[in-house]
Order: C-alpha cells, then sequence, then structure tokens
C-alpha cells in the first residue's frame, strides 16, 4: 500500500524519538529520515523503524516532567518581569465625576499622545461606594483588565486600567 505524508510523519517522529533518547545515532537518525521521505510504501517504512528499541517509558516521562517545569519557570520569570503598574486611587472625597484626559482641564491629566484630551471618565454610582469606568469617545480607548469598554463598567481595588498605553493598578485610599 501506498504511503501517506501521515505514515511518514509518523515514521519520522519515531526516529526522531528514538535520536532523543539516544538510541540511534544523529547520522542514522539523518539517514532514516531521508529513506522515509523517498519510501514509496508502508512496507518500506516499517522496516525503518522495526529494529529499533521500544520506546523507553521513564524517559519519557522525566522528560515530560522536565518541560512542565521549564514551562512554570518560564511563565514564573515573565510574571516577575511585567513592569510594576503605577498606583490610582480613587478619590477619597465626596466627588462623584472624575475626568482622565490630556486637557488642562481634566482632574487626573496623562500627557502621553496616546490619551485623548477628554479620554474617560470615572463616577460613582448615586448614594454608593462604587464606581464605573467609561471611555468619553476616545481614538486609542479605555481598557479594564486588557478588555476594552464599549460600555461603562464597574471597577473596584486590583483592578488594571488603561487610558491609551497608559496602564494604572486601582486602589482605594485608606480613610
Amino acid at each position: 500500500m501506498r504511503a501517506s505524508d501521515g505514515d511518514r510523519d509518523r515514521a519520522i517522529n519515531e526516529l526522531r524519538e528514538r535520536a532523543v533518547e539516544g538510541q540511534i545515532s544523529h547520522d542514522t537518525f539523518l539517514g532514516r529520515v531521508d529513506q522515509a521521505l523517498r519510501a514509496r510504501n508502508r512496507g518500506e517504512l516499517t522496516e525503518l523503524v522495526s529494529d529499533l528499541p521500544p520506546p523507553g517509558k521513564w524517559r519519557r516521562r522525566l522528560t515530560d516532567a522536565v518541560a512542565s517545569i521549564s514551562d512554570l519557570t518560564t511563565r514564573v520569570e515573565s510574571a516577575w518581569r511585567r513592569p510594576r503598574l503605577p498606583r490610582l486611587a480613587l478619590p477619597g472625597d465626596q466627588r462623584v465625576r472624575y475626568v482622565v484626559g490630556r486637557g488642562s482641564e481634566c482632574d487626573l491629566v496623562l500627557t502621553d499622545l496616546t490619551v485623548s484630551r477628554v479620554h474617560a471618565e470615572l463616577r460613582r454610582d448615586a448614594g454608593a461606594e462604587d464606581w464605573l469606568l467609561a471611555d468619553l469617545g476616545s481614538l486609542n480607548g479605555t481598557r479594564l483588565n486588557g478588555w476594552r469598554l464599549v460600555g461603562p463598567a464597574r471597577v473596584r481595588a486590583g483592578d488594571e486600567i488603561s487610558f491609551g498605553d497608559c496602564a494604572f493598578l486601582l486602589t482605594v485610599p485608606a480613610h
């Protein structure tokens, strides 16, 4: 029966695993891969892998464990290197509206060019302690925890908010 691309891939993967485990030399691996690519039928592919020793279970498990630890280490290092965001404290006074933008009339003035003149607002629900974040038609958008706002959204301490390219970690002032 004629060899398919899938059959060739399976044979080459089998050869690769044995080479990684040190069960065949690099030269043997290269020669057999070349033969696998030229094989015309499944029988020729079977002959290429039939004399190989069975896969080592412990080696495979050890390799998988090392790969998992390596992945975890990479994720921890990435999180550690992530820039520390500046804090933005919600107003502690009786204000109900807090405007953010590049314009001098704003409560929080950000000079970054990705911030619109009047970019967004934080407003307090009437008679409540909760704050809402709303974009005011800015060009580069307002984001809450990485999601671009399409309408007002409730915010709380610990949320990450971004105005254009300016990102902050939201905090509540100490009373």
